[in-house]
């Protein structure tokens, strides 16, 4: 069985009229079917507005779906009271677009992944600054800094710091909703290594969404193209970049710069 398996899952929107009447709906995600096997990473690869981070939401339990069903480890999400929901959220976590938004300001980055720490595990009082301090190493921030907030890091270290947290729980699942789109292009590569070294590291299944086709093919083993709401096209990362089958995955692949 799956790890993650989505069986035709649609997310709508109602769209009211100028009257406030709610006369038609928008098909964010529009019947999709996926699956995830422990260990893997999945790209999800589409233009912007083609439902990718609703899907991404739905996962997580954040957007409630219209049909359909997310079942993860065989236990469906949609059925488990909000108690069970926040038990089982620290299997599945996710890194977000922009690493600042995601940060609360006012916490340190000490008082941010000791909270995300004592999700799975208690920590005596002793045993806390040695926990974050390891975390921070991990994802290549210095210890150091650990009471600055997040306003006094750049782009790359917050997105670091998102990561942490995010690793923190010890989760099973990752999602990465365009991790690396809002950081300067010197240091995506950088970000996307280190993500790839976390799931090798922590045997994490990845699902790394982007409207990037050459970033999807450097991290996943299997691509997903998604428009308009659906999975147009699927399989292995290396077919899918070299001979793609449906036209609009032939465009993506043409909008790729050449050097």
């Amino acid at each position: 069985m799956a790890y993650l398996q989505l069986s035709d899952v649609r997310v709508h929107y109602p769209v009211k009229s100028a009257w406030g009447v709610t006369d038609r709906v928008t098909r964010a995600v529009d019947g999709v079917s996926l699956t995830m096997e422990k260990g893997e990473v999945l790209g999800l690869v589409g233009e912007s507005g083609c439902g990718k981070s609703s899907l991404s939401r739905a996962i997580m339990q954040l957007q409630p779906i219209t049909s359909g069903s997310i079942a993860l480890d065989g236990e469906l999400l949609s059925a488990l009271s909000p108690r069970e929901l926040r038990r089982r959220r620290a299997d599945f976590q996710m890194v977000f677009q922009d690493p600042y938004a995601s940060l609360n300001p006012r916490f340190t980055i000490y008082s941010a992944l000791l909270e995300a720490l004592t999700r799975r595990r208690r920590l005596k009082r002793s045993e806390r600054e040695n926990a974050v301090s390891q975390l921070m190493q991990r994802v290549g921030l210095s210890p150091e800094h650990m009471y600055k907030y997040p306003h006094e890091f750049s782009g790359g270290q917050r997105q670091r710091v998102a990561i942490a947290r995010a690793i923190a729980p010890e989760p099973k699942l990752l999602l990465a909703d365009e991790p690396v789109s809002a950081l300067d292009v010197s240091i995506r590569g950088q970000i996307l290594n280190l993500l790839l070294l976390l799931t090798r590291e922590l045997g994490l299944s990845m699902l790394f969404i982007s409207h990037d086709l050459l970033v999807v093919h450097h991290v996943a083993d299997r691509i997903a193209v998604m428009q308009r709401g659906r999975i147009v096209e699927y399989g292995d990362a290396e077919q899918v970049f070299s001979h793609p089958q449906h036209p609009y995955t032939q465009q993506l692949l043409r909008a790729v710069p050449k050097l």
